[in-house]
């Protein structure tokens, strides 16, 4: 099956940059390059793309509400592009419903496998990106035990939802947990489902929201 992305980013260079890279991927296919987030979004629409590429960042519609509009309609998934050092807006992007954010210096191999991942369904969480962004911008909970939100898991599941906050791959909850990667999925199931969220990233908010996680000062 062939990726269909759309790219979206007000400085051409970088968005033709971006769709290069992609078109050359075995696989990927980039059905739009757009410069601003109403575009992107009526790209996605028109082409029924599997990935938007957004910066956070574009004059008129921005990333986040162009990641909102597309996330509410379909089953697009959108991976935000960030300077990181500058971008405060990574929270709103988060709860907009991003699966992820790449630097704007990603590297060729990144980038490629970054859409992959993606247009599976599963979220970004490399630990040099999105576990630091997360933990700088998720807003602090109130000093206390874990949320009432959090007593329909069981204690397995709790577990593995902190294990998924600490940014630790399927492989390394299997082992931290002496079970199987497959039981592992499992319980990251069962987590997102009773929670009501749609991703990985989705469960990490969860887990700093509801103080069963604090950032790091």
């Amino acid at each position: 099956m062939v990726i269909r992305v759309v790219v979206a980013d007000d400085q051409e260079l970088v968005r033709s940059g971006f769709a290069l890279i992609l078109d050359l991927a075995d696989g990927i296919e980039v059905v739009a390059e757009v410069g601003d987030g109403a575009d992107a979004v009526a790209a996605v629409r028109a082409h029924r793309a599997d990935v938007a590429l957004l910066d956070i960042r574009m004059p008129g519609t921005d990333g986040i509400a162009a990641c909102r509009a597309i996330t509410e309609a379909g089953d697009c998934r959108c991976v935000m592009l960030t300077t990181f050092d500058s971008d405060a807006y990574v929270y709103d992007a988060l709860h907009a419903g991003a699966a992820g954010f790449l630097l704007k210096d990603v590297r060729r191999d990144d980038l490629v496998h970054a859409v992959r991942v993606a247009a599976t369904g599963d979220a970004l969480l490399a630990p040099t990106v999105a576990r630091r962004l997360i933990a700088e911008y998720v807003s602090r909970p109130a000093p206390g035990p874990p949320a009432a939100r959090l007593d329909v898991l069981t204690a397995r599941e709790r577990e593995t939802l902190l294990h998924l906050a600490h940014g630790l791959s399927n492989a390394e909850i299997a082992d931290r947990l002496t079970v199987s990667e497959h039981t592992v999925k499992t319980h990251v199931g069962h987590v997102l489902a009773k929670l009501g969220l749609r991703d990985r990233i989705q469960a990490v908010i969860c887990a700093y929201e509801t103080g069963l996680v604090t950032p790091s000062p």
